[in-house]
């Protein structure tokens, strides 16, 4: 039983890495399935074995990029760490995710494919909204504890992340802008967090 799967799992590494190539290099319309089973060198079969879709197949191959950036993060919440410690893992491991080239090519080819396609565009942003959960689920979880100060966690989660965004995605995704080097991404990551502590952290009581 062991061999098979370990057979199965260098072939969907490999119809993974196919993929990626296939789409940087010719974007989503362009890439088929067929010449993705020919670049992993494996069946069209065993493509849709482990893929139903291509957009199953793109959507996996974002949902990799996130994971593999947050692997060594903790993102619970923890009552018994400073606010601003924690929300700074979260938004380091968020901007070493934008910050990777093969995610910033890949996240160019989502948006290509999702111009003309409104029921394309929505499912990817579906999908990837479920990948930042482990986000609002955090906020949530300081706003139950009584530390945030929050009615909708979700768009508290999604407004700080927004702030890195307009810095550390948009322009390069649009405007073909580097990626900022290790200073300005400090900068953007630290004025976001004290945007918004300022506008959502509860301030302890003062003792008389």
């Amino acid at each position: 039983m062991t061999a098979p799967q370990r057979l199965t799992d260098r072939k969907r590494e490999a119809i993974v890495a196919a993929a990626i190539a296939e789409f940087r290099a010719n974007g989503f319309e362009v890439t088929s399935m067929d010449k993705i089973a020919a670049t992993a060198g494996v069946s069209k079969r065993t493509v849709y074995n482990h893929f139903p879709s291509k957009e199953e197949l793109f959507a996996e191959i974002l949902h990799q990029l996130w994971a593999s950036s947050v692997a060594q993060l903790d993102v619970s919440y923890a009552s018994d760490r400073p606010l601003r410690d924690q929300l700074r893992g979260l938004l380091e491991a968020k901007m070493k995710m934008m910050s990777d080239a093969n995610f910033l090519d890949l996240a160019r080819v989502a948006i290509a494919a999702t111009i003309h396609s409104p029921e394309r565009a929505q499912d990817m942003v579906t999908r990837l909204s479920k990948r930042e959960e482990g986000f609002t689920q955090w906020v949530r979880a300081a706003q139950e504890d009584g530390r945030l100060n929050c009615s909708d966690p979700a768009f508290a989660a999604h407004q700080i992340q927004s702030l890195l965004k307009a810095f550390a995605f948009w322009p390069q995704i649009t405007l073909g802008q580097p990626t900022l080097d290790a200073a300005c991404q400090a900068s953007v990551i630290e004025s976001a967090i004290d945007l918004f502590l300022a506008g959502y952290e509860v301030t302890p009581p003062h003792p008389l």
